[in-house]
């Protein structure tokens, strides 16, 4: 049963015959401003391959910050669409701790918009990108290592209401 998710999941997102590119692009695509989680296509990868396990959360952290930046840069050259949101609690609060706040462009809904805001503010790009893949891998590993730890069963449950 767990096989035939599995293998559901990889023909979605073509796993099985990409590997480790097709966790690149979901990772970076998820981290840009469209609605897509790449943590599907991370555990997928690892549960068929857990000797690639670093290699995939590695891969995957490297997708998801160079979306991160995307957005960064997207942010930094947005300066007019922002312009009268300047005085927002937001842009008060990303100014006053920094490159720092990167390491929360890992949360739903409202990292992907920190790493614009942080462009917009043109704070430092490396410290930046930095706090962004920290957040990013420590994210990546803590989700599939609660996902790992799932037992059996439930993902053959699982399987069997998606056969």
């Amino acid at each position: 049963m767990i096989e035939a998710a599995v293998a559901w999941l990889f023909s979605v997102f073509a796993i099985s015959k990409i590997g480790l590119t097709a966790v690149f692009v979901v990772s970076f695509v998820s981290a840009t401003l469209l609605p897509l989680g790449s943590e599907p296509a991370v555990f997928a990868m690892i549960k068929a391959n857990p000797d690639l396990f670093w290699l995939t959360i590695l891969v995957a952290t490297a997708g998801n910050t160079l979306g991160g930046m995307l957005n960064y840069f997207i942010g930094y050259e947005a300066k007019q669409t922002f312009a009268k949101e300047r005085n927002s609690r937001w842009f008060a609060w990303l100014e006053r701790h920094g490159a720092k706040t990167m390491l929360l462009a890992w949360l739903p809904l409202i990292g992907d918009p920190i790493c614009a805001l942080g462009g917009w503010l043109k704070l430092p790009a490396l410290p930046c990108l930095l706090y962004m893949a920290i957040g990013k891998f420590l994210r990546y590993v803590a989700m599939t290592y609660l996902l790992l730890s799932v037992p059996e069963g439930f993902w053959h449950r699982i399987a069997g209401w998606l056969a």
